[in-house]
C-alpha cells in the first residue's frame, strides 16, 4: 500500500501551531519520557524532510534510561580533557548533562558521497532537528535543540562512535513540561524581507542583527577536505 502524501492541503491550524511553537528550557522538563511508540513517531516524523538526492545524510543516536548516565562517563572524560584543572563538582555537573531530560536524541549530519553539495546535506539535518521539535510539541512534550561544547569535543565524538564524516547537528532534549516558556523577541520582518524588483536594495538585516564587537564565528565543520 502506498503512503499518504499531501501537497497543497489547506490547514490554518498548522500555520497557527508553527507561529506559536516555542522551545522549552531543560530546567522546565520533568522525568516523563515518551513511550517507545512515541519515540518511533518522533524519529519517523523528524526524517520527513527535504533531502536532495535521497541520500538520507543524517542518523540518530537515542539516549534514554540508564544510557543517559552511562554516557555521562564519556562526558566526564571529555570535559577533563578540556580542563585538566576542573573540580570534581564541575565534572559531576558535566557528567549529568543528559540527565536533564528523560529523552535525549543526538542528530548527526552524515556526509554522503554523491553529486549534491554538502551544504544541502547539512541543511537537511537542520530541517530534521526542527521537525523533531515540532513533533515533540505535537505529542504533548517540551523540547529543546542544544549544541554545547561536547558537540565538538574529539574525545566525546570518538568514544560515542563518530568519525570524520559525522557532524553533530545538535541534541534534542525532550520531556513533559512543568511550566510554559516565556515569549522571546522575533525578527522584524520588514528588516529581512525584500519583494524584489530591479535595482532594489535588499533588506538583509545586518544593521539590526549583526553583533557588535564580534567577528564571524568559526564554522567548526568536521572532516571537510579529509573525506
Amino acid at each position: 500500500m502506498s503512503e499518504r502524501n499531501f501537497a497543497g492541503m489547506k490547514n490554518l491550524d498548522v500555520v497557527d501551531y508553527l507561529q506559536t511553537r516555542r522551545s522549552l528550557s531543560v530546567k522546565y522538563m520533568d522525568d516523563i519520557a515518551p513511550s517507545d511508540a512515541e519515540i518511533e513517531t518522533l524519529l519517523k516524523t523528524a526524517a520527513r524532510v527535504p533531502d536532495h538526492g535521497k541520500l538520507f545524510p543524517w542518523h540518530f543516536v537515542v539516549f534514554k534510561g540508564d544510557a543517559r548516565r552511562e554516557a555521562g562517563d564519556i562526558l566526564r572524560a571529555a570535559y577533563l580533557a578540556e580542563d585538566a584543572d576542573a573540580s570534581e563538582a564541575k565534572l559531576d555537573l558535566e557528567a549529568e548533562r543528559f540527565m536533564r531530560a528523560p529523552l535525549v536524541v543526538m542528530v548527526v549530519s552524515r556526509m554522503r558521497r554523491g553529486k549534491h553539495p554538502l551544504w544541502e546535506q547539512f541543511l537537511s539535518a537542520g530541517a530534521l532537528c526542527q521537525n523533531m521539535l515540532i513533533a515533540a510539541n505535537a505529542l504533548g512534550y517540551g523540547a529543546n535543540w542544544l549544541t554545547e561544547w561536547y558537540c565538538y569535543n574529539p574525545i566525546f565524538r570518538e568514544k560515542i562512535g563518530l568519525d570524520a564524516r559525522d557532524n553533530i547537528a545538535g541534541f534534542v532534549y525532550i520531556g513533559k513540561p512543568t511550566a510554559q516558556p516565556e515569549g522571546r523577541d522575533r525578527p522584524n520582518m520588514a528588516h529581512i524581507v525584500t519583494h524584489w524588483q530591479p535595482n532594489i536594495q535588499l533588506n538583509k538585516g545586518d544593521a539590526e542583527y549583526d553583533k557588535d564587537k564580534f567577528d564571524f564565528p568559526q564554522a567548526k565543520i568536521i572532516g571537510v577536505g579529509d573525506v
